[in-house]
């Protein structure tokens, strides 16, 4: 793996490069980790990788690299910068023949993602996006039970993503992860709703099988002088009638990261929650509560394929996010074969989920500013 950002200061860049290597299939070989060559330098050193591998900027990167053996050069590159450079380090990668990994949202603009995915189909390589929640065992295990029908015909879906840690006015300290959020040059349309609604959204989506179809949207900028939204309610309509809520905001004093999600079908209810991540609780009619445990022999397959520990041992964000990067791996492999693999075989977030987000961000951006609330995805 070759990292694009990530450099002094980052938080997301560790938890990619932890996440990446935890199951060991991947090694971190080269990085571009700044805009600044000295600061690159420095991350460099930090990660323990040679002089010659750490570059000055990922086009010298991506050339450098390109150049070297096969058997010697980065087989794909992860981009773990603000959303505006997220574009052209993933196309000039793709067109230089590297698979990509991207953090979500997958670019800075719908426009943007909508090139991005003509370039994957262009170049037939693969490309990932970092949406860690679907990595859990439990939101797998609801996603299956949802599949088999056990709770029959969707009819409604709650998710919520609270956050405090914007409930003031962060940026104006010189934060580094609030200045680029809150700034639409670095962020984009969309703040909280990008940040965190996005993640809140394709949980929704990857659980019920469903897509998001309308928005009746709100966005508001609760603190003073933020110019981008820090809050974000919703009304939703999915493909197939099913009907739900999403609330996304940073600005709940106390909050941490507590996703959660509900879904309601005509034979019962689940809930799962980020706080409890291990757990997923079932209910259905004139029947006790069940609470599905990670780790358990009666979990499907690819639950059970995501937890490394034994029940009772607890996994977390890291397991989730590692579990994205290992499905991907497989797949790189198995590109190696045969480049014709369908990527929908794979259990990771790929390009086009990635559109599918940023279409999400516009819909809800473009419902909020509309007195015709009920928006359809364009």
């Amino acid at each position: 793996m070759g990292l694009i950002g990530g450099g002094p200061g980052s938080f997301i860049g560790r938890i990619h490069r932890v996440a990446a290597e935890l199951d060991g299939e991947v090694q971190l070989v080269c990085g571009a980790f700044s805009s600044s060559p000295e600061r690159s330098r420095e991350a460099g050193e930090a990660y323990h990788l040679p002089a010659s591998r750490v570059y000055a900027s990922y086009a010298q990167m991506i050339q450098a690299e390109k150049a070297l053996p096969v058997g010697e050069r980065m087989d794909f590159a992860a981009v773990v910068t603000p959303n505006h450079v997220h574009f052209d380090p993933a196309r000039r990668c793709l067109e230089n023949g590297f698979h990509v990994v991207v953090d979500k949202p997958m670019c800075f603009s719908l426009d943007e993602a909508k090139e991005l995915q003509e370039i994957v189909v262009r170049t037939r390589r693969l490309l990932a996006v970092t949406y860690t929640y679907s990595g859990y065992p439990m939101v797998k295990q609801a996603r299956a039970l949802v599949a088999s029908g056990r709770l029959g015909a969707i009819r409604k879906i709650y998710v919520e993503y609270p956050q405090g840690w914007l409930a003031t006015d962060l940026e104006r300290s010189g934060q580094k992860q609030a200045s680029w959020r809150t700034d639409p040059s670095k962020s984009g349309a969309g703040g909280a709703i990008g940040d965190i609604g996005t993640h809140a959204a394709h949980l929704a989506e990857y659980v019920s099988g469903l897509r998001i179809t309308e928005v009746d949207a709100t966005l508001q900028s609760v603190v003073p002088g933020r110019r981008l939204d820090d809050d974000a309610a919703m009304l939703l309509r999915f493909a197939g009638g099913a009907s739900g809520v999403l609330f996304a905001t940073q600005v709940a004093a106390g909050e941490e990261n507590n996703i959660r999600i509900r879904i309601y079908g005509e034979k019962g209810g689940l809930e799962w929650q980020q706080a409890d991540a291990n757990s997923l609780v079932l209910r259905l009619p004139d029947a006790p509560v069940q609470v599905l445990r990670t780790g358990s022999g009666y979990l499907d397959p690819l639950a059970a394929a995501g937890a490394r520990t034994p029940p009772g041992h607890p996994e977390g964000y890291l397991e989730a996010f590692a579990n994205i990067y290992t499905a991907f791996c497989k797949a790189v492999r198995d590109y190696e074969h045969d480049p014709d693999i369908d990527v929908r075989n794979y259990d990771f977030p790929n390009v086009n989920d990635g559109l599918h987000g940023m279409a999400f961000v516009d819909t809800v951006v473009r419902s909020s500013r509309s007195d015709q609330k009920w928006t359809a995805f364009s």
